[in-house]
């Protein structure tokens, strides 16, 4: 194994956590009474929204209006472009990490793989979280949906990278991540292995077919040295 793609949010960054704690900033900021409920119903109508710009709908109109739909739903006209900046800000100051992650990234560092970074997300907000969280350094390269012009599981997303490391194969290289739909499926679609990361054992009703399926960084990092 040369190369390994990581997902960040939910496989390396905590984005549960970030999510959570900065969606209560912004309801409570904005009037939102019942935050647990909204929280909730949010995380619904947000999954939608990803399900569209992952099969290629224009993603800055719809992340600029999600928080405008969403509480209007709930009664409150916001200026949907504003509080998704707003919503930003504060994400992009989020560097809560999923434990174990740096002696990971460091450990396979070490090892000679050469690390990249295939996040679905805004440039800015990506960058900024990764360099408070001080991985920045573990990566060769960082390749976002938004400075790509593709979100995963488009195979276009995944080309970008081969066309920076044409020497990637199937049998040098791997994707690793928590989304069977966006990281594994993406994977598929240009023959790339994969290692689905689902440390809280989702069930697979689908008919994604990760490569291997690991729930802890011991595991992944087992896999990564040993493949």
């Amino acid at each position: 194994m040369q190369y390994a793609i990581f997902d960040l949010d939910n496989t390396i960054l905590d984005f549960d956590r970030a999510e959570a704690a900065n969606l209560a900033a912004v309801f409570q900021h904005h009037g939102v009474t019942d935050i647990r409920r909204a929280e909730n119903e949010y995380q619904a109508y947000n999954e939608t929204v990803w399900q569209q710009i992952e099969q290629g709908a224009d993603r800055d109109s719809l992340l600029d209006q999600r928080f405008q739909v969403f509480l209007g739903t709930l009664g409150i006209t916001v200026d949907g472009p504003a509080v998704q900046q707003e919503y930003d800000q504060l994400l992009a100051h989020s560097y809560q990490v999923i434990p174990g992650a740096h002696e990971l990234l460091r450990t396979l560092t070490n090892a000679g793989l050469t690390l990249l970074v295939g996040t679905n997300g805004i440039k800015h907000t990506q960058l900024s979280r990764l360099a408070g969280a001080h991985m920045t350094p573990y990566f060769d390269h960082i390749f976002i949906s938004e400075s790509i012009g593709y979100a995963k599981p488009n195979p276009h997303f995944f080309n970008a990278i081969h066309d920076q490391y044409p020497d990637m194969n199937a049998t040098n290289t791997v994707m690793i991540g928590d989304s069977l739909r966006s990281d594994i499926a993406g994977a598929a679609t240009v023959q790339l292995p994969s290692i689905w990361y689902n440390p809280q054992h989702v069930h697979n009703d689908t008919t994604i077919a990760p490569t291997y399926t690991v729930d802890n960084f011991k595991q992944l990092q087992k896999l990564l040295l040993t493949a």
